[in-house]
């Protein structure tokens, strides 16, 4: 991810569907095309810029550059003066209906270069409307995240101060397998609590939320099928829609861990 904001030719040649100027032909009469260029420019004008895109990949060739996308933005403050964490925007959209547009709130963890996608039950995320006024749509939900920051960086502070005994790190893995994992795939839990560099050798909530997302998501976790008894070795996460389930879904088993071991946790939300 870049430390600087996307230019425009980086974005077109990076995600061409965000320049895509009509929808799918597959798509009703009635639906209201936005195209996502418009929507990032809006936002570049609230002071969050983007730093990061993704596309998803295509079965059909008619649907190349009308497909999901996901781009991810970091507020001017937080360019100008770069911390080891960081709130981010994250706008979703489709050309084909496949997904709708919407707005959520992310955090970026620098040491790993890991994006986290906050859990619908602490952030909602904010749909933007095809019909309707979509100006005041995009500037309501950049507003909303650019006024729950300071909140977001105080829970990280505090699931930082979370200490976590072997037993509860273990617990914690066990929990998150399903999030990626189907029942008859068997994992060892062992695997997910491995760091993968020095800073992430600490028994903190946060640092271990982080160890088990970046090998949820990046893959390379051995197990075996039990239906058919062969071993495999999961890969990457490609798909951003299972990228942001597994996401939201670790946030939300850390905030639980978080209200267990400090009661307090819960009344910051």
């Amino acid at each position: 991810m870049s430390k600087f904001p996307l230019t425009h030719a980086e974005l077109m040649n990076q995600a061409p569907a965000l320049f895509t100027e009509q929808p799918h032909i597959d798509v009703s009469d009635k639906y209201h095309f936005i195209p996502t260029i418009e929507v990032i420019n809006e936002i570049k004008k609230n002071n969050w810029y983007p730093v990061s895109v993704s596309e998803a990949k295509v079965r059909q060739e008619d649907k190349e550059g009308y497909q999901q996308h996901l781009v991810r933005f970091r507020h001017f403050d937080d360019l100008l003066n770069p911390q080891e964490n960081a709130v981010e925007l994250l706008l979703f959209n489709s050309h084909d209906r496949s997904k709708s547009f919407s707005i959520s709130a992310g955090i970026f963890r620098f040491v790993c270069a890991n994006g986290l996608v906050i859990a619908d039950s602490v952030f909602e995320s904010y749909k933007i409307k095809h019909l309707g006024e979509r100006e005041n749509d995009v500037a309501a939900a950049v507003a909303n995240i650019t006024a729950i920051k300071p909140k977001l960086m105080d829970k990280i502070e505090i699931l930082e101060s979370i200490e976590l005994s072997q037993h509860e790190k273990e617990s914690f893995a066990r929990s998150t397998i399903p999030l990626r994992f189907e029942k008859h795939l068997q994992v060892d839990y062992q695997d997910l609590l491995v760091p993968h560099r020095e800073e992430d050798k600490r028994n903190d909530l946060y640092t271990v939320l982080n160890v088990i997302q970046e090998n949820l998501i990046r893959g390379n976790i051995s197990g075996t099928n039990k239906e058919t008894g062969r071993r495999f070795t999961s890969r990457e996460i490609t798909s951003i829609s299972k990228d942001v389930d597994v996401n939201q879904g670790l946030w939300d088993i850390a905030e639980r861990i978080a209200s267990i071991k400090e009661p307090s946790f819960a009344l910051a939300a």
